[in-house]
């Protein structure tokens, strides 16, 4: 593994990759684990993900991300420049305190600073009370096939 992808700070400004690595080590221990570990090394080292670990003192307590990728313009989105949250976690003794949404404060920004107009997300139904007091809203318009 190329620890310089891993090289996050935390708040304190102590290097935090060491543990970034072993969380991400548990991938190796799920169904189809390497997928998700693949995913990381790529997006982040190419910039089109940026995630945030969320820890208090050295323990890990949450995480967020947010996936870039463009489409074709079109006249609502003339840049095709799209974003997603994704991975949005609390630890159960660390929720209800606004971290969440300090970690989603910081996604958005980032999603700012790239020119990104609008950010889309699945919310979970423990989540959307989150989502919807920061002014996401529902979106009817979109359909999926699932592929069997």
């Amino acid at each position: 593994m190329n620890k310089e992808l891993w090289d996050l700070y935390d708040k304190d400004g102590n290097r935090t990759g060491e543990i970034w690595e072993r969380r991400h080590d548990n991938y190796r221990n799920i169904p189809d684990g390497r997928y998700h570990l693949a995913y990381y090394l790529r997006t982040l080292k190419n910039g089109s993900h940026t995630a945030y670990l969320v820890f208090d003192s050295s323990e890990f307590i949450g995480a967020g991300g947010i996936s870039y990728y463009t489409v074709m313009p079109t006249y609502h989105n003339p840049t095709g420049k799209k974003a997603n949250i994704m991975n949005m976690y609390m630890t159960p003794t660390h929720r209800r305190k606004g971290i969440a949404t300090k970690t989603l404060a910081l996604l958005v920004q980032d999603a700012k600073e790239r020119g990104i107009t609008s950010i889309g997300l699945e919310a979970t139904e423990m989540g959307k009370p989150l989502y919807e007091k920061y002014g996401f809203v529902p979106v009817t318009s979109e359909m999926e096939l699932p592929m069997k």
